[in-house]
């Protein structure tokens, strides 16, 4: 048996050259991820704001730092993951909604580097300018028209992006602590959003698989402690809502909702064989046929000699021509399916890559399955978030396939081409929010800081008429002061914004919200108000999308104005309420001081 020698054990090592370098290259690339997201929040993500999407994670995360328990006193059609996550935003050294803005681009940042490393199979600090550049312009796609600000589907992305990561590094270098790492943060991504249950399933399959779980004389042990890892978020969240009472509610709220399949991806084309003729999908078509050719040359190893070398490159780059065509055809909106696209390309690559390869790459296997669950949305049910991350894949993956060939490019001509690359995504980027940031007007009229309204909102532009809109809050808040405040139905920014506590297990009664017995426990709690006392609770009187038009906010409306709602919920609780009519503004109320 080998001992170490004590002497030798406590010897110090001096620092080294080589031990400092690392460091500074952390540093470094630490810096361009925060400095990338800084300037992408102060040039777009603080440009427009809608009252209904931008602040429903946020309002979760205010009730849970208030020791409200999910399911039991919160009702979601998703576990709150998210909203455990996002209490973090409120310790930002920068105003609330501005800072969670900019924690959300990093995360996006943060998953790009994690899906690159593991798809190239180089350490971060092995890049060069050139492939860190590409990978900042990858992140800009990623977020492409999205509003920037906390979300569930962007938290997903990130867990399962980095607990990858942690896990890949390990099992490759024996790590223990990174490996069980990694495998906690593929079972948090579990619980920001149903969709994301293969992350576990991932994490599972690739213990099972990787040589190094199947080492080693005490390997039962340790993949029990691994699944451990890997469970311990979904005990105690469980744990936590057990006992807080929600257990039955949580179980009802999460198998509740209605489900979503990906059919609008995986249909892509199968419904409708033309579209492979038609934009953007076109581009599928053609990678295809790249792809097969590409098969027929590669296949035979070198035995065609330089022309067969010469054809792959020239067969590589007409594919990257696809992909990049796709980018630059679907304008960076949803509604051209140039994301669904990007997917199946990736889904050609794989199989290409394998084939040639003699390998499964396993990483493209990982940006698919990460792609799909992130089309698992009632809203925006396509892979947009991820689409620099397909794109980059589907670059890497086919340069993966070409001989080797000699590096006649310098570092400055590779530098340059990712910072043109960087600067493009980055103009576009721009330009797509200039023209019309999310629910809102463009980026002229974005005229009004909600600054002026609440500290919290400090830095957040938007159009006088959502201005208006929040100011009326602000005002109703002052004249009719209560311990207890709801606005209803499409305000949930609200409740972060002004420090209110809704009495409501609701944020946001959107239809597809209301799962389990929410309209009952709502209408429960009006009663138990009307006991109480001590609430003020507003009903807007008109679609509140009608702000993202910029149309006009009254200053003050007759008492009898009919409230805005959905399913007649609103309505009902307006009627069971016995507190004092009011208006304020566009809002009519009920008031009991």
């Amino acid at each position: 048996m080998d001992v170490a020698s004590p002497a030798r054990a406590a010897a110090p090592e001096p620092v080294s050259a080589k031990t400092a370098r690392p460091l500074l290259r952390w540093g470094l690339h630490a810096g361009w991820v925060v400095l990338l997201a800084l300037a992408t929040e102060l040039r777009v993500g603080r440009f427009g704001f809608h009252p209904s999407d931008q602040g429903f994670i946020l309002a979760q995360a205010w009730r849970v730092l208030h020791g409200e328990v999910p399911h039991a006193d919160i009702i979601s059609a998703r576990p709150l993951g998210s909203a455990v996550l996002h209490v973090a935003d409120f310790a930002l050294p920068m105003p609330l909604f501005f800072g969670s803005s900019f924690l959300s681009m990093v995360e996006i940042v943060v998953a790009t580097i994690a899906f690159a490393t593991l798809v190239t199979r180089r350490r971060v600090l092995e890049w060069g300018p050139g492939m860190t550049a590409m990978v900042a312009a990858a992140s800009l796609i990623n977020l492409n028209a999205f509003p920037l600000m906390a979300w569930h589907t962007v938290d997903g992305i990130a867990l399962t992006a980095c607990g990858a990561w942690a896990l890949d590094t390990g099992l490759s270098k024996n790590h223990a602590l990174a490996r069980r790492g990694g495998l906690v943060l593929l079972g948090c991504a579990v619980f920001v959003k149903q969709s994301f249950v293969l992350a576990a399933v991932i994490g599972v399959l690739w213990l099972l698989l990787h040589p190094a779980t199947r080492a080693g004389s005490r390997r039962v042990l340790r993949f029990v402690l691994d699944l451990l890892a890997l469970g311990a978020p979904g005990l105690l969240y469980v744990a936590w809502v057990s006992i807080g009472g929600g257990f039955a509610e949580m179980v009802e709220q999460l198998t509740g909702g209605v489900p979503a399949y990906g059919e609008r991806l995986l249909g892509l084309w199968l419904e409708d064989p033309e579209a492979l003729t038609r934009a953007p999908v076109r581009e599928l078509a053609f990678f295809a046929a790249i792809a097969v050719v590409l098969l027929a040359v590669r296949l035979p190893g070198d035995r065609l000699g330089a022309a067969g070398r010469i054809a792959s490159w020239v067969l590589v780059l007409a594919g990257a021509a696809a992909v990049v065509w796709t980018v630059v055809d679907g304008r960076f909106t949803g509604s051209s399916r140039w994301a669904d696209v990007l997917w199946w390309i990736v889904a050609v690559s794989v199989p290409v890559n394998a084939a040639v390869a003699r390998k499964v790459p396993w990483a493209g296997l990982l940006v698919l399955a990460t792609g799909f669950m992130t089309s698992l949305s009632w809203g925006n049910d396509t892979p947009t978030l991820l689409t620099g991350t397909l794109a980059l894949t589907a670059l890497l993956l086919l340069s993966h396939v070409v001989p080797p060939r000699p590096r006649l490019a310098r570092r400055w001509v590779t530098a340059t081409a990712g910072l043109t690359a960087v600067a493009v995504c980055g103009w576009v980027v721009v330009a797509r929010h200039d023209q019309a940031a999310y629910l809102d007007l463009g980026h002229d009229r974005l005229t009004e800081d909600l600054g002026d309204v609440t500290p919290a909102m400090a830095g957040i532009r938007t159009n006088p008429s959502t201005h208006t809109f929040v100011r009326q809050i602000r005002d109703c808040l002052d004249r009719f002061p209560a311990a207890k405040t709801a606005i209803l139905p499409d305000s949930p920014f609200a409740y972060p914004a002004f420090g209110l506590r809704n009495p409501f297990p609701l944020e946001w009664p959107l239809p597809l919200e209301i799962v389990g017995d929410a309209p009952e426990r709502m209408l429960a709690r009006a009663d138990e108000l009307n006991r109480e006392g001590g609430y003020l609770v507003l009903f807007e009187t008109d679609s509140i999308r009608q702000l993202a038009t910029g149309g006009p906010v009254p200053e003050s409306i007759p008492a009898d104005t009919p409230v805005f709602d959905y399913l007649g919920l609103e309505k009902a609780i307006q009627a069971r309420l016995t507190g004092r009519a009011v208006t304020c503004g566009s809002f009519v109320g009920k008031y009991a001081p």
